[in-house]
């Protein structure tokens, strides 16, 4: 029924009409047959798409752009396009709908699912955790977290199949992640293994080959945003440098250490955010951006992530409101996730 011989516009238009009529009525798990799936895709939404597919080509305007839609539509049942770096079947992109390409990240509110809480202080959001694994790595793939804090990137590892090292500088921060990774769902027996050590100096060769593995394919680092919250009294916690110049510093002995066991071409993710102090915002974001670039990094993208209310202003907005419109600043409402590629 379907064929690039047809030669009529409006005799595809009621082959398409055929087709539909045949797959409005099919059983949705149907669909998953005809997409050849492996993963668990949900079969209406598949079905959904399917359809959407046939009703693009009945109402093109033209033969022309019916047949284009035909022939990208046949190519689509063809061959999987797979990627290098991820699981995503370019073939079949358009199933792909919960991972964000856009760069700016909105999120009502953050995943309590599962083992996540929002009691840690300072800890990101476990949507970002997912969107970056998703996106750059595959299944059994090794990601390092230099600043693991509650555990939020190994609770995600463990549910997509990842295998997760994370670095944690407190002990009792550590103990508490290792309880929240502990009760995530591990299906695929990967190693979710939590270290208590300094990123900027710990020699994480020694873990990944306990492993049998000698290279990781994704870092993510969310430090703290200089002293905004201070994570603990070690001097070399991030969070206590003296100063813009010493933190940075710090942080780039931090990313020199790690991204020696990165493969090359595979990605680092950066996630921070500014900082206002004595009456100047301090661009600590795109500081530490620059420091990753001078340690052998392509930037690939920036993304800005919202968000709303964090503890320390929760029962100070109104006193936050008054002071931005004094003092001719704006109340943060976002933080970055830098992207890089190592050379």
């Amino acid at each position: 029924m379907l064929s690039r011989n047809m030669t009529k516009i409006d005799e595809i238009r009621r082959e398409m009409d055929k087709i539909l009529t045949i797959l409005e009525e099919s059983y949705n798990e149907m669909f998953r047959l005809i997409y050849n799936q492996e993963e668990s895709f949900d079969p209406q939404f598949i079905k959904e798409i399917v359809i959407s597919d046939i009703k693009q080509i009945r109402d093109s305007k033209t033969r022309e752009r019916a047949l284009y839609y035909i022939n990208r539509f046949l190519k689509n049942l063809g061959e999987p396009q797979n990627s290098k770096i991820n699981d995503i079947n370019l073939s079949r992109w358009k199933l792909y709908g919960d991972i964000i390409t856009d760069s700016l990240w909105i999120f009502k509110k953050r995943d309590s699912s599962g083992p996540h809480n929002a009691s840690y202080w300072g800890n990101f959001v476990p949507q970002i955790p997912y969107q970056l694994l998703r996106r750059y790595t595959k299944k059994g793939d090794v990601v390092v977290d230099g600043f693991l804090g509650s555990g939020t990137t190994l609770i995600e590892c463990a549910k997509l199949g990842r295998n997760g090292v994370g670095i944690e500088i407190s002990s009792d921060v550590a103990n508490m992640a290792m309880m929240n990774v502990s009760k995530a769902v591990n299906s695929e027996h990967n190693f979710q293994d939590i270290v208590i050590g300094d990123s900027q100096t710990f020699d994480i060769t020694s873990i990944l080959e306990s492993h049998n593995v000698n290279s990781a394919q994704l870092i993510i680092l969310h430090p703290p945003y200089w002293d905004i919250i201070k994570f603990g009294t070690s001097e070399n916690d991030l969070s206590n440098a003296p100063d813009e110049s010493k933190f940075l510093n710090m942080l780039t002995k931090v990313i020199n250490n790690l991204s020696r066991v990165l493969e090359k071409r595979r990605y680092m993710a950066l996630v921070i955010g500014d900082k206002y102090s004595k009456g100047n915002w301090i661009p600590l974001g795109f500081h530490a951006m620059e420091r990753v670039i001078d340690s052998g990094f392509i930037l690939k993208s920036i993304v800005v992530k919202n968000f709303e209310v964090t503890k320390g202003k929760r029962e100070q907005k109104d006193l936050w409101r008054y002071r931005a419109l004094k003092g001719g600043f704006y109340v943060f409402k976002h933080e970055y996730i830098f992207i890089f590629q190592k050379k």
